[in-house]
């Protein structure tokens, strides 16, 4: 990875800093009443949101490779062969969005897993660390965006690993749920950017590595 490549995640948080309302599962992957977080990105088209489209453009520009955890990647839990419904390969089909590696974290090993489109998820057991190590490797000069969810984007900012974070912002309530910043007393953001829309803030800050 180059001296000019970042480690970079962006997020969808509720306004009382939820990733995800309570509850998540194959039905709900967003949590109970947490599908209006990624609504924006729907009506990113539309007259107006032009500030949205330029901020989902960017966010996939220069990207090398990406790091999720477990619970972004599925609702499957434990082994990966006792789940009863077949093999999972992910939420998006059988082309994923990424077209770069994608290196998973998990606690059960899995074979790499290759897609259509140009991903492959690469499974993780050594932590967040080495995730994201692998995927700087990947990368090569490229950036690399640690996806989510919020307990793998919080345990690398805890690890200060991530040079950029975008906060997309949706004024909602969700009053429960998984909370992003949890834990992270101390942590002192750098503003960047702000980028205001009708429906959705979206607020980029450096991370210190101290």
């Amino acid at each position: 990875m180059s001296q000019n490549s970042k480690v970079r995640s962006r997020l969808i948080v509720s306004l009382d800093g939820y990733a995800a309302g309570p509850r998540q599962s194959r039905e709900n992957p967003f949590g109970e009443g947490g599908m209006r977080l990624p609504q924006w990105q729907l009506e990113s088209g539309r007259p107006g949101r032009e500030g949205d489209a330029r901020v989902l453009a960017d966010s996939v520009e220069n990207v090398g490779a990406y790091v999720m955890g477990r619970n972004m990647f599925g609702p499957v839990r434990g082994a990966w062969e006792t789940y009863s419904e077949g093999e999972w390969r992910g939420w998006w089909g059988e082309e994923p969005p990424y077209h770069a590696p994608v290196f998973v974290l998990t606690h059960h090993p899995r074979e790499s897993l290759t897609m259509s489109g140009g991903t492959t998820f690469h499974f993780v057991t050594e932590g967040v660390e080495a995730a994201v190590q692998q995927a700087r490797e990947a990368a090569g000069d490229r950036d690399v965006v640690v996806a989510g969810g919020a307990h793998t984007v919080r345990s690398a900012l805890a690890a200060r690993l991530i040079d950029e974070i975008t906060l997309h912002v949706v004024p909602l309530v969700l009053g429960e749920g998984e909370r992003l910043l949890e834990g992270l007393d101390g942590l002192a953001l750098e503003p960047l950017d702000t980028v205001s829309s009708p429906t959705v803030t979206h607020l980029r800050y450096g991370v210190p590595k101290v």
